[in-house]
């Protein structure tokens, strides 16, 4: 069930003109607007949820602007018609998802990196390349106003980066061990809202495979403080998210010890469409990711996502175990 579900969405909208020459002060704004992390809704428009915080970063661009000869007044709003509050919200997340997937891959060449060199000049750059790597990943986390599906993935490659480049190999963490079943049932589990693919498979493993009759809460990705007795899937912080490469669904599943091979081939699709990192490429990855995108966009509610994903996910199953007889 969901809770807490936030008030009716304001918004600060800059409405602005700028000067066409000189080329440099349109740059200068552009790049200024990106770093307090707003969004364009129009050509000239930019949001950003408002607070008193926002409204103080749209004050100083706005005289910023001004001072440059251009135009600009900003206004706080309420969403009537055309753009809803879910899609702006949208634009939010895909802009974040962006600079977390560029992120990504550095961290995944490094990782690279080092396995092919890790002499001791090397490892001392890539220290400084993944600090570096810190530095802006808690820039973005910083404008990551609605908790985009992206940052996990994020933090779970640079958390395996630095075991990796630990100088004491000993103090590098271990991996978790499975859980007895009896750990795992009788929770309440708790999870972001605006479910996608691998938290929907997360709540159809937990269901059809760990406890039938567990209670799934959706609450806010920020912000969120646990209750006692509460297991959180796929959150930052979560006792079950993003470990290393792995999503969430490969990390529960490893956690539950079953080892089912249709289990595991669900987990290389899930990992392919929830990391797009191609990893397993398997050749249903594409139509189930479709099949998930359409139910995510024909259903605003997360327990309607979850029991049409339930479907899908129980006839890959099927699939999957049939072929494999």
């Amino acid at each position: 069930m969901s809770e807490g579900q936030s008030q009716e969405q304001r918004w600060l909208l800059l409405i602005h003109q700028l000067p066409s020459k000189p080329a440099y002060f349109r740059v200068k704004i552009w790049r200024r607007l990106q770093g307090i992390g707003a969004v364009a809704v129009k050509s000239t428009v930019y949001a950003l949820p408002a607070n008193a915080e926002m409204q103080e970063d749209f004050e100083w661009l706005l005289k910023e602007i001004v001072a440059g000869g251009g135009e600009a007044m900003m206004c706080e709003a309420r969403l009537v018609d055309g753009l809803s509050d879910a899609q702006v919200r949208a634009l939010f997340d895909a802009a974040r998802d962006a600079d977390y997937a560029e992120i990504a891959e550095q961290a995944r060449d490094l990782a690279a990196a080092i396995k092919i060199d890790a002499t001791a000049d090397k490892l001392a750059d890539a220290r400084s390349q993944l600090g570096r790597l810190r530095k802006r990943l808690a820039e973005i986390v910083a404008i990551d106003f609605f908790g985009a599906n992206g940052r996990l993935a994020v933090e779970g490659l640079i958390a395996e980066l630095e075991a990796q480049l630990l100088e004491d190999q000993s103090m590098a963490r271990e991996p978790k061990k499975a859980a007895e079943p009896s750990e795992l049932k009788g929770r309440i589990w708790v999870t972001r809202r605006d479910v996608h693919v691998d938290r929907i498979a997360c709540s159809w493993l937990i269901h059809r495979f760990i406890d039938a009759d567990a209670a799934i809460r959706f609450v806010a990705g920020k912000g969120y403080v646990p209750k006692q007795g509460e297991l959180r899937f796929d959150m930052f912080e979560g006792e079950i998210t993003h470990e290393g490469d792995r999503c969430s669904f490969e990390v529960l599943l490893a956690r539950t010890g079953i080892t089912d091979p249709a289990l595991q081939a669900i987990a290389e699709v899930v990992h392919d469409i929830d990391l797009k990192d191609g990893k397993f490429s398997r050749e249903e990855t594409t139509g189930i990711a479709s099949l998930i995108a359409g139910i995510a966009m024909a259903n605003a509610s997360d327990e309607q996502r979850i029991a049409e994903g339930a479907a899908v996910f129980d006839n890959l199953y099927r699939y999957f175990r049939s072929k494999r007889g």
